[in-house]
Parts: C-alpha cells; structure tokens; sequence
C-alpha cells in the first residue's frame, strides 16, 4: 500500500479551490470571490471565499480548511469510537451556491481528507465527499446531465461505483423530520481508504474536478430563463430546507462546530435569504408539485 502523503492532498485541494472559484467566476460574468484567511487557535486555518451579489449567483461560498488537534471532538468519536485518543487532521473544500434565479439550481460539493493517529499504531485514514444539486423548478435533462457527469467519473472506478454513492447520496441528503430528499442527489462517499491511498485519492480528485463539469453547463442553459415573483418566492421557501438540512442532519456542520472551527466559515453555506410558510401545499398539477411528487423522490435519472 502507497504511503499516505498529506501534503500532496492539500496541494492538490488549494488548486481545487482556485479553479472552481475561476470557473464560478467566469459563469457570473459579474461578481468576484473575496477572500477570508483565517487562523484556528487550536491548530490550523483555512481559505474562504464568498461571492455575492452577481449576475447569476446570489451567494455562494468556496472554503478551504485544514484544522488539527491533539484530541477528537465527539462528533467524531461517536461516529468512529477508534479514533478516541488519537491527534487528527482534516482538510478539505467544502461549497454551496445560491443563484439568484429559481430555474437555476442549489448547489453543493464537497471532497474531505482526514487522518488521525497515535504513537505506536498505524495512522486511520480516510477520504469522502461529493456532489448534490438542489433545484426548485428541476428540467429533466438538467438532472440527467448532472447524474450522467457522476456515472461518467466513476466508471474508471468500478462498475457498480456510481450506484452505490447516488444511494449514499440519497439516503444521505434526506430530512427525516420532513420525509422527503433534498434535492436530486448526486454523489457521496465517506470513509473510503479499502482502495489504498492512491486509488482513493484518484477518486476523491475525479469529484472535485467534476464539479464543474456537472453544474456549469445547467447555469449557463438556466441563467436567462424569466421568473416571476411567485417562483422567487417559492424559492425562498424551499432554501429553507437546505438551513433545516444543514443545522439539523449535517455532519460536517456538526464536526466544524464542535472542533472549534471557524462560524462564519462552517455557516456560508446558508442562502443570503430564505423564509418559512405555515403547511404550505403546492397546488394540484403544477411545476412546484411536481416538485415534490416527482424529483424529490429517488429516482433511475439516466433510465428516464
């Protein structure tokens, strides 16, 4: 088995971050990324990078973080009970983006290292991460694009790659307390090192790198479609299961808080607005029911 090489996965993270900045960038055609270095006393820091205001994208976030420690938070420890007493590492880049049109979607990525280790025993290792997408008015082709990105970098990987992380990423993003997906889905994976480092780390790069592939071509189809005021505020509403999301089911939200990380950082992820309705119900037959009844429910999106 190849050696770990932690500092090959951090080279590789910043270029990550630099490049889907440029591409996001690019698509706007407005806005910029402003950048927010900041230190961690407990060990480590980070790069994040907001963008705001443009003319595509509304908010959006790119953060970069490598934090360490001497100890385990018990986010981690629950999770993982074998880490108890060792010093880690995590690093990772971590991205959500709001455009500001409802036709075109939500989106996230995220591609993580950690390691934790202990003298005298071999070093736990594992790589995770993936992609999701969030519409509110969904295009079938769209969806299908964006699965057919996923399946397409997981091929080199193994035939059966693709099936078991668009699972994972469906029971994943899911609100248990509201019964439904957060969206489309896409990919996720954690705790992958059976592969060997280089193989995961291969896989861990072909997501990140995807990202781009996956979404800009749906923002570049989407960004002149009209919308009215009523799907702006449908949107709204629905941004509002991504804040329910992320505060409740998140795990990474969860780790970065209880790890002392940064707030501001660990929470750019939250849209710039959202709103709640007392038991909202779409009407009957229209595009927000449809919602609900067709894309929020796993589906074989490249067999449609």
């Amino acid at each position: 088995m190849s050696k770990v090489n932690l500092e090959t996965v951090k080279a590789f993270l910043l270029s990550l971050q630099d490049a889907i900045c440029a591409g996001l960038e690019q698509a706007d055609g407005q806005a910029k990324f402003v950048e927010d270095a900041w230190q961690r006393e407990e060990g480590g820091g980070g790069r994040t990078r907001v963008i705001r205001d443009g003319a595509v994208i509304e908010q959006g976030g790119v953060n970069y973080s490598h934090v360490y420690g001497e100890s385990m938070p018990a986010s981690a420890t629950a999770h993982r009970p074998e880490l108890a007493g060792r010093s880690f590492h995590a690093c990772g880049v971590s991205l959500v983006i709001h455009p500001k049109n409802p036709h075109i979607p939500t989106s996230h990525a995220n591609v993580r290292f950690f390691i934790a280790e202990k003298e005298g025993e071999e070093p736990i290792w594992w790589f995770g991460g993936g992609f999701d997408l969030t519409p509110f008015y969904p295009v079938l082709d769209d969806v299908k694009h964006w699965h057919q990105v996923a399946k397409d970098l997981c091929l080199p990987f193994g035939e059966q790659v693709y099936d078991d992380c668009k699972k994972w990423c469906d029971d994943y993003f899911y609100l248990k307390h509201r019964g439904e997906t957060r969206g489309v889905g896409g990919l996720f994976f954690d705790d992958l090192n059976q592969w060997g480092f280089e193989k995961s780390f291969a896989f861990m790069q072909a997501v990140g790198n995807g990202f781009l592939d996956a979404y800009l071509p749906i923002i570049e189809r989407r960004k002149d479609t009209a919308f009215t005021e009523h799907e702006r505020q449908f949107q709204l509403y629905r941004r509002g299961r991504y804040v329910e999301f992320n505060l409740v089911w998140d795990r990474g939200t969860l780790f970065g808080l209880q790890t002392g990380g940064r707030t501001e950082s660990i929470l750019m992820s939250m849209p710039p607005l959202a709103r709640w309705e007392y038991n909202f119900t779409p009407a009957a037959g229209s595009p927000e029911a449809k919602l609900y009844d067709f894309y929020l429910q796993p589906q074989n999106w490249l067999a449609l």
